[in-house]
């Protein structure tokens, strides 16, 4: 590598520039950025020969050593000088517990074991995945005259949730415990094995632990335009985002009640979850959900004056923003009295579409948006790939060879105006078309530029009604957010855990959000690991060992109007 050393004057100042002859004037634009903070296209170096500009060879200049170079131009807003921080840097050593604990990257906080409380333990860490609830919960009062607070259950977790939040250690959950088992007794069962307390079923604490949030935890009402009431009732956390609703149908298999006249009957039905059945046929998630979604009912029927079966068909009406699946593993084994465990492996998608599960009306809502997520989820793929193709290999997709950094062209048809602009006639009349081509970033620019558009066209697809809700999917596609396992043979035994997806971090101090890394925090009570995805993939069942036993599913987020993805 050739250089010179040369002076460069800029407002009265020198300095000392050693040139890459090798190089182009973009190189050396970018060396005098750093030196006088001028950004290199409001530069304007005057050399032999005019103005310097970027893709001048450096070679030809035939620059001599200490030769002076004037430079013009001032720093725009970006250029400015570098200003101290108004804040003053606290290095990890000098922060409080509570500061490390919101820092990105942080390992959050696990639950100490207090006695075969593991299936508490799992529901909880896996319930704050939710980060709508702790909001909430963060603003929860509690104003109720008959409960006192110390056994309040909502107030419980919410104190219970704000101490996990400020400490990266280990947090004692004995309020919560004690508030739960004062609020449903049955988890303050003893063991009939010895001292203490009975292990219990992590999905009867979830579903507990639910309905009393159902109950107690309410949205602030918006005020109606103009009304001053201040009566209305306040529409319910749960209800919101985490009930979905049945349209059911049911019907009775006699031929006779027909006959009778007796028609079948259509009904609307809040549920909190959906539920896997597993039969012996059973070895996908899809598989026991279109399974729970029909069920034999013996009932008496008027009509006949007896008892008869009927099918009870029931097909999603409103899908909730989070989805909770409970796999039914658990059945009551009389020769042993006790709740033993179905081993079967039963596989779940990272990636849930539920839009065949629901009714005819709510799938013409769904399907559209659902279609267009895929379509521009192929094209950001397609762009991703050909980057990664044209950074491994320049000379693939049409560059040209002996193009160099970001000078790399791409070569493209023209449009017919611009063919009409360059063609030129020989002496036989014949038309040379000429050929242009495109950089890669002029390349990028349009692709970007068209997936924008194609996300903004994707948020005009959302169903009107759907949009207004916005505890609802509106696409009809859900991510795995957190899984509760269990290990063991049965309910009332074993070990549970949770597995939490890692959520993308955030700067406590500008709130910018970066990239998920794809990877999970496993909750084994009070330890806390990272785990790859892969991890999640193995909890299928198939033995005693860690099988899924409640999944808990996040609607996809939809771009805005403007194509900004949330």
């Amino acid at each position: 590598m050739a250089t010179v050393n040369v002076v460069i004057k800029h407002q009265g100042k020198k300095y000392d520039v050693e040139v890459d002859t090798s190089s182009t004037g973009e190189v050396l634009k970018y060396q005098l950025f750093s030196l006088t903070g001028v950004e290199p296209d409001r530069q304007k170096i005057l050399v032999k020969g005019g103005q310097l500009k970027d893709d001048t060879d450096m070679s030809k200049l035939g620059l001599k050593p200490g030769q002076v170079i004037m430079m013009m131009g001032t720093p725009g807003d970006s250029g400015a000088t570098i200003q101290r921080p108004t804040e003053k840097i606290k290095f990890l050593e000098d922060m409080t517990e509570a500061e490390v604990a919101q820092q990105a990257g942080a390992t959050p906080s696990g639950l100490v074991n207090l006695g075969n409380t593991c299936y508490l333990n799992a529901t909880l860490q896996a319930m704050r995945s939710i980060p709508e609830l702790q909001d909430l919960l963060a603003r929860h009062k509690h104003t109720s005259m008959t409960d006192i607070p110390q056994l309040d259950l909502t107030n419980q977790l919410k104190e219970l949730y704000k101490e996990m939040s400020e400490t990266t250690g280990s947090v004692v959950p004995f309020a919560f415990l004690q508030a739960l088992r004062m609020a449903f007794p049955q988890f303050a069962e003893r063991s009939k094995k010895g001292t203490g307390y009975a292990q219990q079923d992590a999905e009867e604490a979830w579903s507990q632990i639910v309905s009393q949030l159902r109950q107690k935890l309410k949205l602030l009402p918006a005020p109606s335009e103009g009304s001053s009431d201040s009566t209305t009732t306040a529409e319910g956390f749960v209800d919101r985002y985490m009930a979905g609703e049945f349209a059911t149908t049911l019907e009775c298999d006699d031929p006779a009640a027909r006959e009778a006249g007796e028609q079948p009957t259509a009904s609307r039905e809040p549920f909190l979850k959906l539920n896997c059945h597993i039969g012996n046929q059973t070895a996908h998630l899809r598989d026991g959900l279109v399974e729970g979604l029909t069920e034999k009912i013996e009932k008496r029927s008027e009509a006949l004056g007896r008892d008869v079966t009927y099918t009870k068909t029931s097909r999603i009406a409103r899908l909730p923003k989070y989805l909770t699946v409970h796999f039914v593993r658990f059945f009551w084994k009389r020769d042993v009295q006790k709740k033993a465990k179905i081993m079967r492996k039963v596989t779940f998608p990272h990636e849930l579409d539920a839009v065949e599960f629901c009714t005819d009306e709510l799938r013409k809502a769904l399907i559209p948006v659902r279609d267009k997520v895929r379509e521009v989820r192929k094209e950001e793929e397609d762009v991703e790939r050909a980057r990664k193709r044209r950074k491994k290999n320049p000379l693939l997709d049409g560059e040209v060879p002996g193009g160099e950094g970001s000078s790399k062209k791409q070569k493209t048809e023209e449009g017919e105006a611009a063919k009409k602009e360059d063609k030129k006639a020989d002496g036989d009349g014949d038309v040379a078309m000429a050929e242009t081509y495109k950089t890669d970033a002029e390349w990028d620019a349009e692709r970007d530029a068209a997936i924008l558009q194609a996300k903004k066209e994707l948020n005009a697809l959302i169903d009107p009604e759907l949009r207004k809700d916005d505890g609802a999917n509106q696409s009809g596609i859900y991510e795995l957010r957190a899984v509760v396992t269990h290990q063991g043979a049965s309910a009332d035994s074993g070990h549970y855990t949770a597995y939490v997806k890692k959520t993308a971090p955030r700067d406590p101090a500008t709130g910018k959000v970066g990239e998920e890394d794809g990877k999970w925090w496993w909750f084994n009570d009070d330890k806390v690991t990272e785990v790859t995805a892969d991890k999640i993939d193995a909890l299928a069942g198939g033995g005693e060992s860690h099988s899924a036993l409640i999944l808990l599913y996040k609607a996809i987020p939809l771009p805005t109007a403007e194509g900004i993805m949330e």
